[in-house]
């Protein structure tokens, strides 16, 4: 797990560049804190690595060139089949100087070109240089488990593990994209490419991009879920395959030469996770768990320590404060780049901190939900759904439609998710698929009331609504539960990787996650969608797959938190309340022009506030601030 930072050029000279790709290597320095190197090919490629040491430990630093210094690698991520790409290198008569899969991926990448990414099971992002004819080749993991940004100068291809990282080019400078700050207030994350800065992209997830200096040549998606109903296989099949696919996946990612742990929230996903762990490696496995002590509504303990009896691991503990909230949020946003997700991200670094110091990798469950179906909104949506059957005698699913009949046994779920359900039932019943999804995960609905006139205005709903059906509608997605499977796995879940990402990388620690193998995903999208989303079941099909690994009062729990942050409780007074006050109602804030001051006053005069325009206001006004203030 590194940093990665770099400049490509047509031909323009880059001794005056080394300072910059230094300083944007600096800005990295906790990605990489085990060494730092740099290749220079004049007129044509400044590449720069941070290493954090995990694979070959003595070896492997980067960035890595071929024996006759014609090609560079610089690298983020691990390869988790490396060992049998290696053994079929050296079938080949290739030989290696070092055990690193930075090698493998090296000599790959010298035989098959871009190709290549398609034999790689992993997290990753890379650039691969040819000092030939400077042509390069830029990728990053199915999933965006390892991040990539870049920019597009004249002469100049520039791209960095971070966005802070380009800010140190001399030609960059950090502004706010106007399209992007509306998909943000939508969905709390920008959509397909975008960031919130101007200028900035990100390569996408399952995209390779190739070039030649400092022009794109092209950009493909490798990898994309595919859709095609298996209607051949039974349950049985599909339960043994993704057992069996599970348990190889943690095998391969168990590989490590440094201490490695695991995440354990007490939820199904990372217990499952954690559990398989226990069983590939020799000692007893370190989980490291969170919890909140202002009510058991924000305790998971009891069942993380289930977890951990059963599974003979060793258990730790933080417990988050308001005091820490206050004290390392603004540095959390920093680390984040921009202001995504929730506030799950403060508690999130309190575990990651508090597991690096017993260890340098550690597994978790991220990706379940979106996977196998967990959120509750889609229960709600085929509820909606199998209503509108119901009562129009439609069938617009076929024989992928969820029964009213089959649903209802499940319905009692939804009590705790009562503001979903009041969303559900005023608005947008009955519509397109497109139009209901949008109207479930559309952050945006009370911005009437808090956006300032100019930035209503402004605001492009259509446009944004459009940017959404774009994603919402693969043509390969027949069923509702694929179509909100797939725009979640798309941009929501890349979303929470960021996180992932950032709060992991912010204490120097590798985080991997185990359920998000393609050919995991892969077996769950071709499977009938009654199979894994049986009668609105939450992860019907992984749970079967599990069945007795877990305690059953793990597999059976109905109260999913999710990690929430008692972020109204601290609100009723304290520094919670002080620090939330100060940002949003500084005179800075109130001159943005995005928010109406006396809205935010209002807000923040009920002892109750909190929630999702609450977090979202906050982490905006802190971007601001960090970013496009200090410029």
């Amino acid at each position: 797990m590194c940093g990665i930072a770099g400049i490509l050029t047509d031909g323009r000279p880059l001794d005056d560049r080394q300072t910059v790709v230094d300083a944007m290597l600096e800005r990295l320095a906790h990605r990489g804190p085990d060494g730092e190197g740099k290749v220079h090919r004049p007129s044509r490629a400044l590449l720069g690595h941070r290493r954090l040491a995990v694979i070959d430990v003595e070896h492997g630093q980067q960035p890595m060139c071929s024996a006759d210094g014609r090609y560079t690698l610089t690298y983020n991520g691990e390869i988790y089949n490396y060992v049998e790409l290696r053994q079929s290198l050296i079938g080949q008569g290739v030989h290696f100087d070092t055990r690193s899969d930075t090698e493998v991926l090296l000599q790959l990448l010298m035989r098959e070109g871009a190709q290549a990414v398609q034999r790689l099971n992993g997290m990753f992002a890379f650039v691969f240089h040819d000092a030939l004819d400077n042509r390069w080749i830029a990728a990053r993991d199915a999933f965006g488990i390892k991040p990539l940004y870049y920019v597009g100068l004249p002469g100049e291809w520039v791209f960095a593990s971070e966005i802070k990282a380009l800010f140190a080019h001399p030609g960059i400078r950090p502004g706010r994209d106007e399209r992007s700050l509306q998909q943000y207030l939508t969905f709390q994350f920008c959509l397909e490419d975008r960031t919130l800065f101007a200028g900035v992209r990100k390569l996408q997830p399952g995209f390779v991009l190739t070039g030649r200096g400092a022009q794109v040549v092209e950009e493909r998606c490798y990898w994309d879920t595919n859709y095609h109903i298996d209607g051949y296989h039974t349950e049985d099949y599909f339960v043994d395959r993704l057992r069996a696919l599970l348990d190889d996946s943690v095998r391969l990612q168990v590989r490590s030469d440094v201490p490695l742990g695991g995440y354990l929230s007490g939820g199904i996903d990372s217990s499952v996770v954690c559990t398989l762990a226990s069983r590939h490696v020799d000692a007893p496995l370190h989980m490291f768990h969170g919890r909140f002590s202002e009510g058991p509504e924000f305790d998971e303990s009891a069942h993380a320590k289930a977890v951990a009896r059963a599974a003979g691991g060793i258990y730790h503990e933080v417990v988050p404060t308001a005091d820490a909230f206050v004290d390392e949020l603004p540095g959390l946003v920093r680390a984040m780049d921009e202001p995504l997700a929730g506030p799950g991200l403060f508690p999130q670094f309190l575990v990651s901190r508090m597991a690096r110091g017993v260890v340098t990798v550690v597994l978790g469950g991220q990706g379940g939900d979106e996977i196998f179906g967990g959120y509750a909104r889609y229960l709600v949506g085929y509820l909606e759904q199998a209503l509108k059957g119901a009562i129009f005698e439609t069938h617009e699913e076929g024989r992928h439609l969820v029964t009213l009949a089959s649903i209802i046994p499940n319905l009692p779920m939804l009590k705790q998710y009562r503001p979903l359900l009041k969303q559900f039932l005023s608005r947008g019943m009955f519509d397109d698929m497109d139009a209901r999804y949008f109207h479930l995960i559309d952050r945006s609905q009370d911005l009437s009331q808090l956006l300032s006139g100019d930035a209503l205005s402004a605001f492009d709903r259509r446009g944004v609504f459009e940017d959404f059906q774009r994603v919402f509608n693969h043509p390969d997605t027949l069923s509702y539960i694929n179509k909100m499977t797939h725009f979640d796995q798309k941009t929501l879940l890349p979303a929470l990787l960021h996180v992932e990402d950032r709060v992991s990388m912010a204490v120097s620690l590798e985080s991997r996650v185990p359920l998000l193998d393609t050919r995991i995903v892969d077996l769950v999208t071709t499977m009938p969608p009654p199979l894994k989303f049986q009668g609105g079941h939450a992860k019907h099909i992984f749970k079967k797959a599990v069945a007795g690994l877990l305690p059953a009062s793990v597999v059976d729990r109905k109260d999913k938190m999710g990690f929430p942050v008692p972020l109204k409780e601290w609100m009723s007074a304290g520094r919670v309340r002080e620090f939330v006050s100060d940002k949003l109602l500084s005179r800075r804030s109130r001159e943005r022009g995005i928010y109406r001051p006396q809205a935010l006053a209002t807000m923040l005069a009920d002892p109750g506030v909190g929630g999702r325009q609450l977090w979202g206001a906050l982490s905006l006004e802190i971007w601001h601030e960090t970013f496009i203030d200090a410029a």
